[in-house]
């Protein structure tokens, strides 16, 4: 899709502050105009709390937010024109399913022939053509979300704000539903802003990612640049499901790339490390872990945690350096060794990147815990 380059919506040192915490830490973002952009990060990370100051559900301790140039930062909600999808739907129990769609066309007064005929589009355009009399308890999760979509969109709002619009639905729906937001996007061209605390609908859904934590946007980038190439440990982990492994001592090989000491190996890897003396580690994902040596793969001796079996393939927990866990993929029936067992890894560097470790022991617990939550 084409987009223009002129920002939509812009956040500039956005700031939301309760008591004696912050829940956003001076967060600057633009979006463009037709741009899909996901803002992803862990609970507590800020995501709902960027959403709510956008839409005006609260106001900014400091900081401004622009639209289309105009600076609405204490405008009341219903001042700033937006969509907004929330994930339990919002749909008026009371009213047919075309009622709820023509409801903000009634509130802006539009007559009852243009409604009619705006709500008979926007039902088309997601698919509920022949449910116009229905009530929302007649449909199905998937078909209440796509009626709140159309509510929002009928009366085509400049931005659309999705709260995790997709997290009450079943797995199979959650798939069916990515690939309507997919469509709707494409066809219509609506600048969405979407907050999520999963991986795959971001990577599936947005042109770029903003990832949070703290309260702090860390990471910003076209989805599968960053999955490829995390910026820094947590990213690595949260986004990309990388396994993270600490490194000793780095030095500069030649531009973009490290010399590291790897299962007592000396190596060359690429690097996102700019600067020296910081903490680095090394972002391996879990398909390079191998159970079979092969040339020039490093080797390091691991203790199996836990192995589940995913259908297709079977994942692997490792025990390595007595309190780093790494997670490996395998194809289903290729020799796994049993819990409690000792065996080498030995590791492909393909994709493999030296990062800034900036997870501490805490978080690392936190996020593999979201990740397998999330798998």
């Amino acid at each position: 899709m084409k987009q223009n380059n002129e920002p939509l919506l812009e956040l500039q040192a956005l700031t939301k502050e309760y008591g004696r915490g912050a829940a956003l830490r001076g967060v600057d973002l633009a979006v463009r105009s037709g741009e899909l952009v996901a803002v992803l990060g862990p609970s507590g990370s800020g995501k709902s709390t960027v959403l709510s100051l956008i839409a005006g559900f609260q106001v900014p301790t400091s900081g401004r937010i622009f639209l289309r140039g105009q600076d609405i930062s204490r405008l009341a909600p219903g001042q700033r024109e937006l969509g907004v999808v929330f994930q339990n739907y919002a749909l008026f129990p009371h009213m047919t399913i075309a009622e709820n769609v023509g409801y903000p066309l009634k509130l802006r007064g539009w007559d009852a022939a243009r409604r009619r005929e705006r709500v008979a589009e926007v039902l088309d355009l997601v698919r509920l053509n022949g449910h116009e009399g229905k009530r929302p308890h007649h449909l199905s999760g998937g078909q209440q979300q796509r009626a709140a979509l159309a509510r929002v969109l009928s009366f085509e709002p400049p931005l659309l704000l999705m709260d995790e619009p997709l997290s009450a639905l079943d797995r199979e729906i959650r798939g069916e539903m990515k690939a309507e937001i997919r469509r709707i996007h494409r066809e219509m061209g609506t600048t969405i802003l979407y907050v999520t605390h999963d991986r795959e609908e971001a990577l599936a859904l947005s042109d770029r990612v903003a990832i949070l934590r703290g309260g702090n946007l860390i990471a910003s980038g076209p989805p599968t640049e960053l999955f490829r190439a995390p910026t820094s440990a947590f990213v690595g982990r949260f986004f990309s499901g990388h396994n993270i492994l600490p490194i000793g001592d780095a030095t500069t090989a030649d531009s973009g790339h490290a010399r590291i000491t790897l299962g007592g190996a000396e190596v060359v890897v690429r690097s996102a490390v700019r600067g020296r003396g910081m903490r680095t580690c090394l972002a391996l994902p879990p398909h390079n872990l191998r159970l079979q040596p092969g040339p020039g793969m490093p080797t390091i001796a691991a203790r199996v945690v836990d192995v589940a079996n995913l259908g297709h393939e079977t994942e692997v927990t490792f025990l390595i350096n007595s309190a780093t866990h790494v997670v490996g993929r395998f194809p289903f029936g290729s020799g796994i060794p049993n819990p409690g067992e000792a065996t080498d890894l030995h590791l492909s560097l393909d994709g493999a990147l030296l990062v800034v470790d900036d997870v501490g022991i805490e978080e690392v617990a936190t996020v593999e815990s979201k990740q397998r939550e999330l798998a």
